[in-house]
């Protein structure tokens, strides 16, 4: 909704929110051309998470040490940070490898002034209207394509108010939305989000509650319920499986996510997506000093991994679940 200002100007509310990543042209996310907002911040700690910059919802230091020209050529990093005499800056070979961030105090001083992006920061702030400028000027491809805007993550509940003063604007240009979300939240905001919703794209990661807190650090039980509500209140759902071998990819699991699919949603989604696992997102877990857990894992032969998503599709549909491979398959 539009507010006024002090001079009686039509204007957007004064909210901002942590943004990661805006995408133009997006087509696997919803129908058409979209745009896809990503938010930071989400509640899950996946394993094989290939974006470790959108889970904290705050901005955060990311350093690339091979783009460093070298302290002695440049140093402006370390003149500009507050705790340079702290030893904050990691080294080697004359370029900054790292930082403490038992040191740092994120004040982002040492990014701003970085001209190679050796240095960067995850995360912008942006207003609604930043955000709603990047919308509008897409919307010819929205026309054409009955395309529409994408809100994503991390997990944008996070964000919820954010997110959904995004959803309202979108509505008030008749905008489609789309909310691509780990649904661990409140119900309650859901019903807020809701009537400004017009696709949910959501995931099952793992049917057992233990395996799922073991990979992503917490148990199921909130997502499920949030999914079963989202269908009886009519909103048209999309569940995606990350199918990753040796994780979530027995019959076992694939036979229990159909059977929940069948009896608990009575089969009322628009589609489920098995997804292959891509090993992606190192250098960015670098990036922030953080260890990625699946360094270890052994990549299964893209033969023998479109095998098994097929195997496992044709499980599914066995229950008359609209199961597909991938994203790309248009939906019926």
């Amino acid at each position: 909704m539009l507010e006024k200002n002090q001079l009686g100007l039509k204007c957007l509310p004064i909210s901002k929110g942590i943004v990661f990543n805006i995408q133009h042209f997006t087509i696997h996310d919803g129908p058409g051309i979209r745009t896809e907002i990503f938010l930071k911040g989400c509640a899950l700690r996946c394993k094989w998470c290939s974006n470790p910059e959108s889970v904290n919802v705050k901005q955060e230091i990311g350093v690339y040490a091979s783009r460093c020209i070298g302290i002695d050529k440049c140093g402006y990093c370390i003149k500009a940070c507050p705790h340079r005499d702290q030893g904050v800056f990691y080294r080697n070979n004359n370029k900054i490898a790292g930082i403490d961030r038992n040191i740092c105090t994120n004040c982002l001083k040492c990014a701003a002034v970085c001209p190679s992006d050796a240095i960067v920061v995850w995360g912008n702030l942006m207003s609604i209207g930043d955000v709603m400028a990047e919308i509008m000027g897409d919307m010819a491809f929205y026309d054409k394509s009955g395309g529409g805007v994408t809100i994503s993550g991390g997990d944008p509940l996070i964000q919820w108010k954010f997110a959904l003063e995004i959803l309202k604007e979108c509505r008030g240009q008749n905008i489609h939305t789309c909310l691509e979300t780990e649904l661990h939240c409140r119900a309650s905001i859901l019903e807020n989000l809701y009537p400004y919703t017009d696709l949910v794209i959501t995931d099952i990661k793992h049917m057992d509650p233990q395996k799922h807190q073991e990979y992503t650090g917490m148990v199921n039980d909130i997502i499920l319920e949030n999914i079963i509500k989202t269908v009886e209140m009519k909103k048209p759902v999309i569940i995606r499986i990350p199918v990753v071998p040796g994780h979530n990819n027995s019959e076992k699991n694939i036979k229990e996510t159909a059977e929940f699919i069948k009896e608990k949603l009575k089969n009322k989604v628009l589609q489920v997506q098995l997804l292959p696992y891509r090993p992606l997102g190192v250098e960015k877990y670098n990036s922030l000093g953080v260890k990625y857990s699946m360094t270890d894992f052994e990549y299964p032969d893209l033969i023998d991994q479109k095998n098994d998503l097929e195997h496992l599709v044709n499980i599914m549909k066995a229950y008359g679940v609209k199961a597909v491979s991938g994203s790309n398959e248009k939906i019926s």
